[in-house]
């Protein structure tokens, strides 16, 4: 008998152990943490960028209201520089690695100046120069999309928004810059930037219907990244739920994923999987090669006693730095009722981090 509950004590031991064991290294991953709380009066994080060689990270504000900022914060969370941007509000943000500078799509429209990409020094201060890079040209909408019903009839939508909405940032291997366009639904190339700022040519890439939405959020072409050999581009249509893909070579595009409610800012990391911020659904799933969703990661947990969200809220853009996750909490409400959106009681606005599985 004693026997017999020795062998019972042992492998109920052992099997806590096994479950010690494996709860140490993998209690954290998928949990949402936070990772910086932005400055009093400093709101609606958006871009994120970070640079590999130190792991800084930069955050870029969309205030319509006009107090937008830049912001660098170190490895650990610690604010390290802020850079004012005043009316402009600012969305997508990439980083330089061959000459140490971080890009900004500057959305001039919405405040009544010129859209633009700019850049500036990796490691500014609040007095560093910001370089113009290009000015976004106005081509209009694309043309009308034709969608199919299952009765084989077909329905057509119209777009009209000229506003000129730079989105989204990315680098081929060249230098060469791509910018998406979120209400002109088109993707806009620089070649080589470097050297030709401060008055670079942004050359209509793409301008395709697929790249424009009439859906919710009002946002068509969004994130956007190549795959590790740049056969393809991806890019997230926000509004139609989807992330489509882009045959640089033939320029073909094509629907990669239906149904990620909200798609916005993407990108790969090491095994291979893209990682999209569902900003309606307060999570980032993660996409295979045939664009099935295998992981997903985050929720909203309520706002905390110090107005800020816990978890994840309107997550905007990813940048992944090691094994984390790093995404912007938007936490923005863009319906026009009163009362119905967690994002109107948010008063704190936050960046998280989510270890990788």
């Amino acid at each position: 008998m004693k026997k017999m509950l020795s062998a019972i004590v042992f492998l109920l031991l052992a099997a806590a152990g096994a479950a010690w064991s494996q709860a140490g290294p993998d209690d954290e991953r998928g949990q949402v943490r936070r990772f910086a709380t932005l400055p009093d009066g400093v709101r609606l994080p958006e871009g994120i960028a970070a640079n590999p060689a130190n792991g800084d990270l930069y955050v870029g504000t969309f205030d319509g209201a006009g107090n937008n900022k830049l912001l660098r914060y170190s490895r650990n969370g610690r604010l390290l520089a802020t850079r004012d941007f005043g009316a402009t509000p600012l969305l997508g943000l990439e980083f330089d690695r061959a000459h140490q500078k971080v890009y900004i799509a500057n959305v001039g429209d919405f405040a009544g100046a010129q859209s633009k990409v700019q850049r500036i020094a990796a490691d500014f201060n609040a007095g560093t120069p910001v370089e113009d890079v290009a000015v976004i040209p106005a081509i209009g909408a694309p043309g009308p999309r034709t969608v199919p019903n299952p009765d084989g009839s077909q329905d057509t939508i119209t777009f009209g928004s000229g506003a000129r909405v730079p989105n989204a940032l990315t680098f081929d291997r060249a230098g060469n810059l791509y910018i998406s366009d979120s209400f002109q639904g088109a993707i806009f190339r620089v070649l080589n930037p470097n050297a030709c700022a401060p008055s670079c040519t942004a050359e209509t890439w793409i301008h395709d219907p697929l790249l424009a939405t009439a859906g919710f959020p009002p946002f068509g072409a969004n994130g956007l990244v190549f795959n590790a050999d740049e056969s393809a581009l991806f890019i997230a249509n926000t509004g139609d739920d989807r992330v489509l893909k882009i045959t640089p070579s033939s320029g073909a595009i094509a629907v990669f994923a239906e149904s990620i409610n909200g798609a916005d800012g993407i990108v790969f990391d090491r095994q291979g999987r893209l990682w999209v911020c569902a900003n309606q659904n307060d999570e980032v799933v993660a996409l295979n090669a045939n664009g099935r969703v295998v992981a997903r990661l985050g929720s909203f947990e309520g706002i905390g006693r110090d107005g800020a969200p816990n978890g994840l809220l309107f997550p905007a853009s990813p940048v992944i730095v090691g094994d984390e996750i790093f995404v912007t909490n938007l936490a923005i409400a863009l319906t026009p009722a009163v009362g119905d959106e967690p994002e109107e009681d948010v008063t704190r606005w936050t960046v998280s981090r989510i270890k990788l599985p």
